[in-house]
């Protein structure tokens, strides 16, 4: 049966002043309204910040643990509907035993961070960064390594030497002998009148090698310099994108937090107008499925927000179980790059900027550095140099002569044909494939960048126009909110009706938070694509 009016308004006023929004005393001087919209006065009216702070965007709303507490700080009713005396307690066979409270956990360490810090981490602790900077370290070491090729190599060492029975001498008659030999010094493996089978002071070279194997050192030394830079401006841009995510999902969690709070409170309220019988029944039970909707947004949005955490973590090289968190308070636009300059002019500063590029052309010098060693090859002699010196002495068994100096020095220039030449010119067009495959790779790079440059650029164009769009959005979906709270104020709707106003005003935040984050990677991209130009001062962009 349908309650009368005079016990509606009882039940909504003993409503109200269990929730702490109102006393009977205040309603008995306020002027006179219907009882739910009075309610609703205190339940949905609630003050707006600027719409073009996301987070903040929207009614401003009790933290869900103030309120909780504050909740929790109310005395129970008695049984007569009346505040139980706070001298009077009930008896003991009426007093509930608490269940155990649930063990807490203890909440991960939490990290504060902005962009600038997350840049200046990935320089400095990532680790492929760290990696290709080693890369370069083993690059030098090819180039002193072959700067010092045509320096000789320097052996010591003792040889002993004993023959017994035939043997043939230089005019070529045989005859037996039993003899011996001791060798100490520079060189080894000296006896007899040969010369030492391994020289003292050695070195053995191509001269083409000693005038081309330096120069592709360097060359490729200097294509990981840019590889390196490269890497690091990859490096960036995904510390930027995932600083950008989680900055996201950070907001996503802050507005998913208010809509539910607005839910709540209007699920609140539509409860009161059906327990009363001026709203159905059925409204109330469509506010609280749409509340365990918003409530499951909150869950998804934190766990969103602790993924991004992590994985940022990962680029920057921090304990994963630190909770990253994001020092700005709203989301805003990052103007790394003018937009409006011309695409050609951009597209032509990133095909001279770009360390891809500067890598391929490194490595076409590289490769053409080595073509040029492979011709000159059998044009060129190898040179062998040898030098001992040492102390030797020898005689007929068992008697031996003292030992005396004795020097050695052999200097050798050869020319060779491999394979009849046919290795030679199998080594040439091996070395003219690569040069091929180099610049091939260079001109796909150029594609590469060309396209890169042309895509970020329409992206950053477009999510620019976007955001005023997206702004304009959010400013009507707070003034179409604000017009249904003050319709149900006065008495002329339903509580029901400002569902669709909550629902449009997430859509319309959330829309907003899409197109300037979208607009910020896509003025990264932009910014790396142009090659991450550096100002006079040495800085990289505004940071």
């Amino acid at each position: 049966m349908t309650l009368q009016r005079p016990y509606g308004c009882i039940a909504v006023v003993a409503l109200v002043t269990a929730t702490g929004c109102a006393t009977p005393r205040l309603r008995a001087n306020s002027p006179a309204r219907p009882p739910a919209a009075a309610h609703a006065k205190q339940s949905v009216a609630l003050p707006a910040k600027q719409p073009n702070a996301v987070t903040a965007a929207g009614p401003q709303l009790v933290s869900h643990r103030r309120q909780r507490s504050s909740d929790a700080q109310l005395s129970p009713p008695g049984a007569d509907g009346q505040s139980a005396p706070a001298n009077q307690s009930p008896p003991p066979e009426t007093v509930p035993v608490p269940p155990p409270a649930p063990p807490v956990e203890p909440a991960p360490a939490s990290l504060p961070i902005d962009l600038p810090t997350a840049l200046r981490l990935a320089n400095a602790d990532n680790l492929q960064v760290a990696m290709a900077r080693e890369q370069i370290r083993q690059a030098l070491t090819k180039v002193a390594a072959a700067n010092v090729l045509w320096l000789p190599s320097i052996r010591t060492g003792v040889n002993y030497d004993r023959h017994d029975g035939s043997i043939q001498a230089v005019a070529g008659n045989q005859f037996s002998t039993s003899r011996s030999a001791v060798y100490s010094g520079l060189g080894a493996g000296v006896f007899g009148a040969g010369a030492p089978l391994l020289p003292g002071v050695y070195a053995n070279f191509n001269l083409a090698d000693a005038f081309f194997q330096p120069l592709a050192a360097r060359q490729f030394t200097q294509s990981q310099r840019h590889a390196a830079a490269a890497l690091t401006n990859d490096t960036l841009l995904s510390v930027a994108q995932g600083y950008l995510e989680l900055l996201r999902a950070g907001q996503d969690e802050e507005i998913s937090r208010n809509i539910a709070e607005l839910t709540q409170r209007l699920a609140q309220l539509t409860t009161s107008y059906a327990s009363t019988g001026e709203g159905l029944q059925a409204d109330a039970d469509r506010l609280h499925v749409e509340l365990t909707l918003r409530k499951n947004d909150v869950f998804r949005a934190e766990e969103a927000r602790q993924v991004a955490a992590t994985r940022l973590a990962q680029l920057l090289h921090l304990d994963p179980t630190i909770d990253l968190r994001p020092v700005e308070p709203v989301v805003a636009p990052i103007d790394m790059v003018d937009d409006k300059a011309e695409l050609a002019e951009m597209v032509a500063r990133g095909l001279i900027a770009r360390p891809e590029l500067s890598e391929s052309r490194s490595l076409v010098s590289e490769a053409v550095s080595r073509l040029r060693r492979e011709r000159f090859a059998p044009l060129v002699p190898s040179v062998l140099l040898g030098t001992s010196y040492g102390a030797m002495g020898a005689g007929i068994s068992p008697s031996m002569a003292p030992a005396v100096g004795r020097l050695d020095l052999d200097a050798v220039a050869y020319w060779e044909l491999r394979g009849l030449g046919l290795g030679d010119r199998a080594a040439q067009q091996n070395a003219g494939s690569v040069v091929r495959q180099t610049q091939l790779r260079q001109i796909a790079t150029m594609d590469l960048v060309a396209r890169e440059i042309t895509e970020a650029y329409a992206q950053s164009r477009a999510r620019r126009k976007q955001i005023d769009i997206a702004r304009e959005g959010v400013q009507a979906a707070l003034e179409s909110h604000a017009r249904n709270v003050a319709r149900i104020e006065h008495g002329k709707g339903l509580p029901i009706e400002v569902l669709q106003s909550v629902q449009a005003l997430a859509v319309a935040r959330r829309e907003y938070l899409r197109t300037v984050i979208d607009y910020n990677l896509a003025q990264f991209a932009l910014y790396r694509a142009v090659g991450w130009p550096v100002d006079r001062r040495g800085r990289t962009g505004p940071f």
